[in-house]
């Protein structure tokens, strides 16, 4: 298989939940950087033949050309771990990663949105994105609260899975529009364990969680 192309804008955090997987899978990419701001060079059309609405990351390999993070993580997971660690054949925890990959991509765009109109100048309501970003991980904290009560350190069970590395780059950012983190215990101990993976990478913006 050859080597795959991701197109990347370093503090987009959609893009670091894939560099942050393909780095715990030791899988290499050639990163092609785009210039996001000011450079708005992700609405140009060489990206938009590729992601109609501009989104990044792309992968690209071949002939396949995959866009939306959450698509681009399960793709890795099937391609680049034959030990099913990121996402397990079995049913049920399958569907729990399923369950979490979605939440992340729809409740909590929020957080997305929210640091973007706080750090790039992006269009939006910063309050009400702030309170929707925060009723998002009052639900992530709640369901880690439970998890950490059977003894369980990540969102879909025992061990990391792509839940996990979707869902943690938007509580790790949410310090850059003013998110408490101290409100949300369950999460700091959960973004601690994730801190520990094999092969963790960071970016700026994320805490250290001591």
């Amino acid at each position: 298989m050859s080597t795959p192309t991701l197109y990347n804008y370093d503090l987009d955090e959609n893009c670091y939940k894939v560099r942050l997987l393909m780095s715990c899978l030791g899988t290499e990419a050639k990163l092609v950087a785009v210039d996001v701001v000011p450079g708005r060079e992700h609405l140009s059309p060489e990206i938009r033949a590729m992601s109609p609405s501009g989104s990044l990351p792309i992968l690209k390999q071949d002939d396949l050309v995959l866009y939306e993070a959450e698509a681009i993580l399960s793709w890795l997971a099937r391609t680049s771990d034959p030990a099913r660690r990121f996402l397990p054949d079995d049913p049920d925890t399958f569907g729990k990663v399923m369950m979490w990959l979605t939440f992340s991509a729809r409740e909590l765009d929020t957080a997305v949105h929210a640091r973007a109109t706080a750090m790039m100048d992006a269009p939006g309501d910063i309050d009400a994105l702030r309170d929707a970003a925060r009723e998002a991980l009052r639900i992530m904290d709640d369901h880690m609260t439970r998890q950490h009560f059977d003894g369980l350190e990540f969102f879909a069970g025992a061990t990391a899975t792509i839940a996990d590395i979707a869902l943690f780059p938007s509580f790790a950012l949410s310090r850059d529009f003013n998110i408490d983190h101290d409100a949300f215990p369950a999460l700091r101990r959960w973004a601690r364990a994730v801190r520990q993976l094999d092969g963790f990478i960071t970016m700026p913006g994320i805490p250290e969680y001591h």
